[in-house]
């Protein structure tokens, strides 16, 4: 099995100059953690949920719904995004995909192709997934 038969394909991707308030809703209401970042096309880097919350200012400060929103609406994300990012190619193993997640701890793995360019993400939850269909099929 190669890593584009695991992949997620359409993948929610955010502009580098788009806001954190925008991040925020896409992840909230997509129920999505990982929200890679691009700039025409190519991965730039990568936003996580936990990303989002340690740039958000605290609850303890106060704020109102309204100011936070408008403190995470004046951050672009290549304020906060990672750009040190692991990624794979989608002709590579899946095996080598689940490696490098379990071993580096990732929630995902996003998928590039020669030129850099987005083609898709694996998640913790495609190779749960994938566990699942295979336990189906031992008990079938």
């Amino acid at each position: 099995m190669k890593v584009r038969d695991l992949m997620t394909r359409d993948v929610v991707t955010l502009e580098a100059g788009e806001n954190l308030l925008l991040a925020d809703d896409v992840m909230r209401l997509g129920r999505i953690r990982h929200l890679p970042v691009v700039e025409n096309g190519r991965l730039v880097g990568l936003i996580s949920h936990r990303d989002i919350l340690q740039a958000s200012v605290s609850s303890l400060a106060g704020l109102s719904r309204a100011e936070d929103a408008s403190i995470k609406k004046s951050i672009p994300a290549r304020e906060v995004m990672k750009r040190e990012v692991t990624t794979i190619g989608p002709d590579e193993p899946a095996l080598v995909a689940c490696s490098i997640v379990l071993d580096r701890k990732l929630g995902c793995l996003p998928v590039v192709d020669a030129e850099g360019a987005l083609v898709g993400i694996v998640t913790e939850a495609d190779f749960v997934e994938l566990a699942r269909r295979y336990l189906e099929q031992l008990r079938d």
